[in-house]
């Protein structure tokens, strides 16, 4: 009061209805050292305190005395007192009425104290909780707990169910969703590992997994993971679009829908595609909880001793994240922050939630990245049996005259029936040949992936063209130009292993993340992007062989249409000044390429390329290469190129690709000689028959690309030469019995 520094200004110290003149008052006040307003000698024109001090002023911030009397403190504290009373007395009475025995436990009623549950107050739950633990009434603890915790669960699956009712699939437009329920085929899953993780390529997996007799397997059902109570953790691996996350959406929704699995108090799904989003973030686990999952806000901690929670982590091949379990901090508490990374290795290893179970989902390539120690089970998805692929094709085909056509043209193909372990491919397979063969298309039924594909392509094409213009030409020079952008997209991200694709990367490949749009309209059933995540939008194919399509179709229109060879990065400008590019040249580095990679990750790129260097297949391509641009080169050299490769003895499974690349260039001359013998030798030995190497593959790839199960497989058959033998041994593996 001795300074004006911790003044408001001179209004406030009058009640701002008085029409007294103000600048009357500032003129006495500078004429007298004594306060001369009437309004200081009462407290009715007064603000609160803090008005006293201009907040911005950095003048001495000691606190400043207050001039409430102690008649004023009587009086706020004893409104103070009633308000805070009324508060507890109106929170104690929705306590009441949810321990009551009267109270009802149907869902309905629980929705609709959905409202009262949200307006509980934080405070006072904790402070009636621990009263009552001082009154010694734990029970009542307890099932208040509980009772709260159940209107949260009713929430949280009311939400689930919504989010995981419908399925796209393959498409990304939301209105074209269906039911889940509907048309789900069960998937086959199987239990346990021989403990090493495959890093091959997922077709080399597939081709294995349809050779692998039954009985070696125990099958496991999804619903039925978590049976043994000694499992904390599940690690599901499986190739891309064998039904992985098909199987976490199922298994989700039946909990939220009351079928299985109702001891299960909540669930909560992590996708990984959505933790990368966070991955600059620090936050304990409750505060992810709560972002993921609004509806449990209120929660403030998980007793997974009192209550079984399932976190499920979908799709570990996406993770972005380091997950560093050996340098990461050990973090117990759960109110505590730290890294999104920290907080997943310190769940996976059971320092937070403990006794939380855990179901992780990965393709096999990235399943190393779990140590082994902290996995309780093992389980595969193995997609389709061979039974299921039928029951898929039932499903979606109602013509059944059309639907057995169908399945007879995919077993007359080994490669293709191989493929519909995968369901992606039997929906691919099911709208090229639904159209072909039921005559909505004319043209040459596809007998090879390359030809599949490229229908498919055509087809996704012109849906677009029909869909989106209607009303004028279509421009193919854009059409191009946006394959070719999804193409340098595909090949680029192929090579660094990623499905998932973030803004970031579309930027590195010249995609304006703006435009996007655009390029998913081109192909709305090839290119998606997903929403309904919290923190961004991520993109993808609707499957790896998409990609790994579209990569082989930008690298060999790089070379058509630019006259360079991406996969070594050089140009062969230099020599159009003498004669044509050489396809053949780029054909033979793509096979020593695929040869060099011990895993194959580009066998089936391989495979796309091949194919696409015959003109059949490049015709099928006109409406995005003119026809002037189709080159032709000598198919026989390039044959003969792998004929070689063949018989410098690589591995088995090299070999095969080797002898599917042949059948996507329509060469079958080693398979008929070696079918050959095989005919003429019927049951008899063909010990005394020299088969050359190339030979020796050619009848391995017979026998395991054959239609029948190989039950007794005689090895006294054959060669029974040390060579011949070891050639052999993969077909041995895949035999029920050996002798």
């Amino acid at each position: 009061m001795k300074s004006d520094a911790s003044m408001g200004r001179p209004i406030h110290f009058r009640d701002r209805d008085s029409s007294t003149d103000v600048r009357m008052m500032e003129g006495k006040r500078s004429d007298s050292p004594e306060p001369s307003c009437v309004s200081m000698k009462s407290d009715q024109s007064m603000e609160l305190p803090i008005t006293f001090r201009d907040r911005d002023s950095s003048t001495d911030v000691r606190p400043q005395k207050s001039n409430i009397s102690t008649k004023q403190l009587d009086s706020i504290f004893k409104e103070l007192e009633h308000k805070v009373i009324t508060l507890i007395k109106n929170e104690l009475k929705r306590f009441r009425k949810l321990l009551s025995p009267d109270y009802p436990a149907c869902t309905e009623r629980e929705v609709e104290d959905e409202e009262d549950l949200h307006s509980v107050t934080e405070g006072a739950l904790k402070i009636t909780l621990h009263i009552l633990k001082n009154m010694n009434h734990t029970d009542l603890v307890n099932t208040l707990h509980n009772k709260l915790v159940s209107l949260y669960q009713t929430k949280l699956k009311s939400n689930l169910r919504e989010k995981f009712k419908r399925i796209n699939e393959g498409i990304s437009q939301h209105g074209s969703s269906a039911l889940l329920n509907e048309i789900y085929t069960e998937l086959y899953i199987t239990e346990g590992w021989s403990g090493d993780v495959n890093n091959e390529h997922e077709v080399r997996q597939i081709e294995a997994a349809s050779r692998r007799p039954a009985t070696q397997e125990k099958p496991i059902k999804c619903n039925e993971l978590f049976k043994d109570k000694s499992i904390r953790t599940v690690l599901t691996k499986g190739v891309a679009g064998i039904g992985k996350t098909v199987s976490v959406q199922k298994f989700i929704l039946d909990w939220a829908e009351g079928e299985v699995n109702q001891d299960v108090t909540f669930m909560f799904p992590f996708p990984f595609r959505e933790l990368n989003l966070m991955k600059q973030q620090n936050l304990s686990l409750m505060k992810l909880l709560h972002h993921l999952f609004p509806e449990i806000r209120k929660l403030e901690s998980i007793d997974c001793d009192s209550y079984k929670v399932v976190l499920i982590f979908d799709g570990l091949d996406e993770c972005r994240l380091p997950l560093n379990f050996q340098k990461n901090e050990i973090l117990c508490d759960v109110t505590e922050s730290a890294s999104v990374d920290v907080l997943l290795t310190n769940l996976i290893k059971g320092n937070l939630l403990p006794s939380a179970l855990l179901w992780i989902t990965t393709r096999p390539g990235a399943a190393n990245q779990i140590p082994p120690e902290c996995v309780d089970q093992v389980t595969e998805v193995r997609g389709f049996s061979d039974p299921q692929k039928e029951e898929y094709f039932r499903k979606r085909i109602s013509d059944q005259r059309l639907t057995n056509e169908i399945i007879t043209h995919l077993k007359s193909s080994r490669s293709l029936y191989i493929m519909c372990h995968i369901p992606v491919f039997c929906w691919i397979s099911a709208t090229v040949l639904e159209r072909m063969l039921g005559e909505a298309e004319r043209g040459e039924i596809p007998k090879t992936l390359t030809q599949m594909y490229t229908h498919f392509l055509i087809f996704q094409l012109k849906h677009k063209d029909q869909k989106y213009h209607q009303k004028c030409d279509p421009d193919p020079q854009q059409t191009r130009k946006s394959i070719m952008a999804l193409g340098k997209l595909a090949f680029h991200q192929l090579e660094k292993g990623n499905l998932i694709f973030y803004e970031e990367d579309l930027r590195e490949c010249g995609i304006d993340v703006r435009e996007v749009s655009v390029y998913s309209g081109v192909c709305t059933q090839i290119f998606r992007e997903e929403f309904g995540l919290h923190l961004g939008k991520v993109f993808s194919f609707i499957h790896l062989s998409v990609q790994e399509f579209l990569a082989a179709l930008y690298v060999f229109f790089c070379f058509i249409l630019r006259n360079t060879n991406v996969l070594v990065g050089q140009s062969t400008g230099l020599f159009n000044f003498f004669r044509n590019p050489n396809l053949s040249d780029l054909l033979r580095s793509s096979v020593d390429k695929a040869l060099q990679s011990e895993n194959g990750h580009l066998d089936l790129f391989l495979r796309f390329l091949l194919g696409l260097s015959l003109e059949t297949n490049q015709t099928l391509l006109r409406g995005l290469m003119p026809q002037t641009e189709i080159r032709s080169h000598s198919k026989q050299e390039t044959v003969k190129y792998i004929k070689e490769k063949i018989r410098k003895n690589p591995s088995p499974e090299k070999s095969i690709n080797l002898f599917h690349c042949l059948n996507e260039l329509n060469d079958h001359s080693l398979v008929q000689e070696v079918q050959t013998y095989l005919n003429r030798g019927g049951n008899s030995r063909l010990s005394d028959t020299r088969l050359s190497l190339a030979q020796w593959s050619a009848l391995v790839f017979v026998l395991l690309t054959s239609e029948q199960e190989l039950d007794v497989f005689n090895l006294r058959k054959y060669d029974p030469s040390h060579e011949g033998l070891l050639r052999l041994l993969p077909v041995v593996k895949a035999s029920r019995k050996a002798v």
